[in-house]
């Protein structure tokens, strides 16, 4: 079992690949913060693997560009899980769209399962 887990940081860490737009980056974030088998699903996608991972955030920043990726507020974890709140939207506006996701942290300190809530979305997605 991993134990010292900094949960703020790893949610942070999760929400800046979200944000970032340079593919080439956002590639080397997504392997350094997710497990090579690592899953990712919500109500709107399932994705298995740093590519399907890579590509659905490629996608959701195609959907809504210029718009960004905000922890709601605090991050709540223990043993090797996290939930913390999220918001996308215009920076420094109110969010557009609001989530709740729940990490599972592997045991090398990286996530190996994400599982998605969405709690606000825009009609028509």
């Amino acid at each position: 079992m991993t134990t010292n887990i900094d949960y703020t940081a790893l949610a942070e860490r999760y929400i800046a690949v979200w944000n970032e737009t340079d593919p080439a980056a956002r590639r080397k974030l997504v392997e350094g913060l997710y497990t090579e088998d690592a899953g990712y699903v919500d109500p709107l996608v399932s994705a298995f693997g740093h590519d399907a991972i890579d590509a659905t955030l490629g996608a959701v920043q195609s959907q809504f560009p210029n718009l960004v990726f905000t922890l709601g507020g605090a991050v709540d974890g223990h043993h090797d899980l996290a939930r913390f709140t999220w918001n996308l939207g215009p920076a420094g506006a109110e969010a557009i769209v609001v989530g709740f996701d729940v990490i599972h942290i592997a045991e090398d300190g990286r996530i190996g399962r994400v599982s998605g809530f969405l709690d606000k979305v825009p009609a028509g997605l």
